[in-house]
C-alpha cells in the first residue's frame, strides 16, 4: 500500500487543528505545595458581582468573610474578537464567546488558577465543574457544614 505523503500531512494537520478546537480547562499551580496544603476556609468574591453565581458557589461551600484565602470567580460573556489571528477559529465556528476563571489567593499571593473558554454564557454546570476541579486539585480544601 502506497501512502501519499501530501495527503498524510494534510490529514495530520486537520487532526491537530480539530484537537486544538476542544475547549479544555487550563489549571495553573503557582505554588507547588498548594496541592496538599490545608485550606481551612475560603472567602468568596465574584467579578462582576452576580447574585445567581454567588448562590451557586454558596451551595457548594460554606464561605467565610473572615478568611485569608480568597476565591475569586470572574467571568465574561458576549466576547467579540476581530483579530485577524483568529480567522481559522472563526471559520470553524469554534471561537469562544465567554470564559470563566477561578483564582485562589492568600492575601495578594496567587496560589492557583482555573480558566476555561466557553461557547455559551457561563452556566451552573460550568461553575460546579470549575469548583469540583479546584477541590480535586487542592486536597486541602475541606468542606465543613
Amino acid at each position: 500500500m502506497k501512502i501519499n505523503i501530501k495527503n498524510y500531512i494534510v490529514f495530520i494537520g486537520l487532526m491537530l487543528l480539530l484537537a486544538g478546537c476542544e475547549q479544555k480547562a487550563e489549571r495553573t499551580f503557582y505554588e507547588t505545595n498548594i496541592t496538599n496544603e490545608a485550606i481551612p476556609c475560603l472567602k468568596m468574591q465574584i467579578q462582576p458581582p452576580d447574585p445567581m453565581m454567588s448562590q451557586i458557589l454558596e451551595s457548594l461551600y460554606p464561605f467565610s468573610k473572615e478568611c485569608p484565602y480568597l476565591l475569586t470567580l470572574s467571568y465574561k460573556s458576549n466576547i467579540v474578537c476581530n483579530s485577524p489571528y483568529n480567522v481559522q477559529s472563526k471559520a470553524l465556528g469554534k471561537m469562544p464567546s465567554s470564559y470563566i476563571k477561578l483564582e485562589l489567593r492568600k492575601g495578594l499571593h496567587l496560589l492557583y488558577s482555573y480558566y476555561k473558554d466557553l461557547d455559551h454564557t457561563p452556566k451552573q454546570d460550568d461553575i460546579v465543574q470549575g469548583f469540583k476541579t479546584l477541590k480535586d486539585d487542592l486536597k486541602g480544601v475541606v468542606i465543613k457544614r
